[in-house]
């Protein structure tokens, strides 16, 4: 999409953080814990961590967002939280905001970066594959609506 704009997360921005994010996750699931705890306060549960949020503006309108978290395990990454508008996908927005995310897990010396999701998606995992994901054995123990684990090296 002509005219998508990453900027990283501001206080003021967290509310589009909540409201991308529940509206997808409640389309197709219900909200867990976890999310709850991550969209109540990404400042606290994913920035102070060490991770990221992003948001695709276009237009001075905030269209998607995506975010980055530490895992246990060294130099690896999680990306969580991806999420786009329903009147912006399909037009290069969540492409945006992937290539964004992964740039900033390039510049933290990450050497994989992780992603759960569901066969639910398909759009969504047609994205991840675009942008370099593949599709490795699962171990989804910590979210229930998780059925596909991909991740990408970076270096």
């Amino acid at each position: 999409m002509k005219g998508v704009e990453i900027i990283t997360f501001r206080p003021q921005l967290a509310s589009y953080f909540t409201s991308i994010n529940k509206e997808w996750v409640e389309q197709y699931f219900s909200l867990e814990p976890f999310d709850i705890a991550q969209l109540e306060d990404p400042q606290g549960y994913i920035i102070d961590r060490g991770g990221e949020v992003l948001f695709a503006e276009v237009s001075n309108k905030v269209v998607g967002t995506v975010a980055l978290v530490k895992t246990d395990e060294d130099r690896v990454y999680e990306i969580i939280k991806m999420g786009v508008l329903p009147a912006s996908q399909g037009k290069g927005v969540g492409l945006a905001l992937l290539g964004a995310i992964i740039q900033k897990a390039k510049e933290k010396g990450v050497r994989k970066v992780i992603l759960y999701s569901s066969s639910k998606l398909q759009s969504a995992l047609r994205l991840y594959k675009k942008a370099g994901f593949v599709e490795v054995e699962k171990e989804c123990g910590k979210y229930e609506r998780c059925d596909v684990k991909m991740e990408v090296l970076i270096i």
